[in-house]
């Protein structure tokens, strides 16, 4: 499992393969680790018909594998291997981790990297959340909607979904911050670059706070279409969504027309119909969407969210339970630990403790730091 695991990293990690392609070269190879050693001509062969490849596509993909060689990784791993190749902090869709509901998507992302709070990813796999989107240019009433939306899903126990963009996303971030709530930006950029520039402080702050979410690994080059595919997974992570403010030319349609089409309710922010702000989020009020007229509305219909009930109910039963299941390894760990070194501590394999990190992970118990560490919260 662990090896199968590290040959869909390999795969996903390759430049012009997405989810159709590498499903395609699994089905007709066999194993991934079987098409990575199949010639040229059978790898564009097998990409045939509806995942055919662009020439400068099959170059890319051909200087990829001369990179890594025949074997990208060897057995055992070395300790400069697993962390090239195994970090927790990467999410693939037979992870527990990964959200189901991103399946349904046309493309689901091969990978999810993330930083922050690995205990969101439990009510993200449930839905348990709410997207707030809309343009990058609102007026004072959109954006101090927006800023409201957030404090209200927030204190409500709600994670807030956006995309760390200016505007609205930026807005309803703020707002969830102010909160105490736990943000969810979701980027169109690697988790390393900040865009736009000015928004340090505050993606710093969703991924202190929150969690900070890419399908796109480390070093990819920035391209305009990465913002758009990005609307996706805003969707694909909530079980709502608030359409604030936006002109008829806004990606944030993009989301409220994924949205429709997965059955998920949709409530819009009244505007004035002269505002081009607001041409393409109102005409949204004429197809079916809610009218949202305050926060509180939203949240007579939400109820409390997933964080609420948690905090009322922490500490749980379950939480004991696995406390004293993981008495050994949270001993072995003290103040804080790498993966190596809990191996050695142990005697157990990387495998076997990932796995064991991850669930103490989402539990709340622990924090992965950068360099294959983690710390008890």
């Amino acid at each position: 499992m662990e090896y199968a695991r590290l040959w869909r990293l390999v795969w996903s990690r390759c430049p012009g393969i997405g989810w159709q392609r590498l499903e395609r070269i699994e089905g007709m190879f066999g194993s991934l680790e079987l098409a990575w050693q199949a010639k040229e001509s059978d790898l564009l062969h097998a990409l045939s018909g509806r995942t055919r490849l662009k020439p400068q596509e099959a170059e890319a993909i051909g200087r990829y594998r001369e990179k890594l060689g025949p074997t990208p990784f060897k057995q055992p791993l070395c300790r400069d291997q697993r962390r090239r190749w195994t970090s927790p902090l990467c999410l693939l869709p037979d992870d527990p981790a990964y959200p189901s509901a991103l399946l349904e998507l046309d493309r689901p992302p091969t990978q999810l990297f993330w930083q922050g709070r690995g205990s969101l990813w439990a009510p993200l796999c449930r839905g348990q959340a709410v997207a707030v989107v809309g343009t990058r240019r609102p007026s004072r009433h959109g954006g101090g909607m927006a800023r409201a939306i957030g404090r209200a899903l927030a204190e409500a126990g709600w994670p807030v979904v956006s995309g760390l963009a200016e505007g609205i996303d930026a807005e309803a971030h703020q707002g969830c911050l102010e909160a105490g709530g736990r943000p969810v930006g979701v980027l169109g950029t690697p988790l390393s670059r900040v865009y736009p520039r000015h928004h340090h402080q505050l993606q710093a702050a969703v991924g202190e706070q929150g969690l900070l979410v890419s399908e796109l690994a480390h070093g990819t080059p920035g391209r305009p279409g990465h913002f758009a595919l990005r609307n996706r997974l805003q969707v694909g992570l909530a079980q709502a969504l608030v359409l604030v403010e936006c002109p008829e030319s806004s990606g944030a349609l993009h989301s409220a027309t994924i949205a429709w089409e997965l059955g998920m309710p949709i409530w819009v922010v009244p505007a004035d119909a002269s505002k081009f702000s607001a041409a393409g989020s109102n005409r949204w009020l004429g197809q079916g969407a809610t009218p949202l007229l305050s926060p509180a509305d939203l949240l007579s219909s939400l109820g409390a969210g997933p964080l609420m009930a948690r905090a009322a109910a922490e500490p749980t039963a379950e939480h004991g339970a696995l406390q004293l299941r993981e008495a050994a390894l949270l001993g072995a760990m003290g103040a804080g630990a790498s993966l190596d070194q809990l191996c050695d501590r142990l005697r157990l394999s990387p495998a076997v403790l990932s796995e064991r990190l991850l669930r103490l992970e989402l539990a709340g118990l622990l924090r992965s730091e950068p360099g294959l560490w983690w710390r008890p919260c």
